[in-house]
C-alpha cells in the first residue's frame, strides 16, 4: 500500500529488504527485479501468480498449502529458481487466517522438504490480534527449533520488537 514515492525514499535511505503484501501490487513497484535489493511475499500467494512472483521475489513467506507446494515443486522441475521459503503457521487457529495448523506443521515440512525437496528454511506466523503476541512467537520459535529451520518471520508493524525479542 506504499507509494512508488515512499519506496524510493526509504531506499534512498539504505533499507535492502522489501516485503509485499501482494505480486501485482509488487510488479507495478517493481517492474524490474531491482539489483541490491530482496523482495519479500509476505502476503498471500495464488497459485495463477507463481510465474511472476519467482521472477521477482528472493524470499516467501506465505507457502500455506500443499497444492501451493507441489505448483512450487512442478516450477522447479521446469527449472524454476525457486526463492527461500518460510511455512506460514496459523499458530493462534484462527479459521480466518491462512496457515498449516501447528499440529500439522512437522507433516506439512515432512512433504514439503522430504519428497517436494522445496528449499524451506523457516516459519511464519501471524499472531491474533489484540492479545499479547510473546506466547505465539515463543511456541514459534520452539517449532522451527524442533524440526531444523533456521529462520522466523513473525508478527506485524505493532509487534516487531516483541518478535525480535524471540529471534
Amino acid at each position: 500500500g506504499q507509494s512508488p514515492e515512499a519506496l524510493a525514499a526509504v531506499r534512498a535511505a539504505g533499507e535492502r529488504d522489501f516485503g509485499e503484501s501482494r505480486v501485482q501490487e509488487a510488479s507495478r513497484h517493481w517492474p524490474e527485479p531491482p539489483q541490491g535489493v530482496a523482495l519479500h511475499l509476505i502476503g498471500p500467494l495464488q497459485t495463477n501468480k507463481l510465474k511472476p512472483a519467482l521472477a521477482l521475489f528472493g524470499a516467501i513467506h506465505t507457502l500455506d498449502r500443499e497444492r501451493l507446494a507441489r505448483a512450487l515443486k512442478a516450477a522447479q522441475d521446469e527449472g524454476a529458481q525457486l526463492p527461500e521459503l518460510f511455512v506460514e503457521v496459523n499458530i493462534g487457529s484462527e479459521p480466518q487466517k491462512a496457515g498449516i495448523a501447528p499440529e500439522e506443521a512437522e507433516k506439512f515440512l515432512d512433504l514439503c522438504r522430504g519428497e517436494l525437496r522445496l528449499p524451506v528454511t523457516g516459519l511464519m506466523c501471524l499472531p491474533p490480534a489484540g492479545v499479547e503476541p510473546a506466547p505465539y512467537f515463543a511456541l514459534l520459535r520452539e517449532m522451527a527449533r524442533r524440526l531444523g529451520l533456521a529462520r522466523l518471520s513473525m508478527g506485524m508493524s505493532a509487534d516487531f520488537e516483541t518478535a525480535i525479542a524471540f529471534g
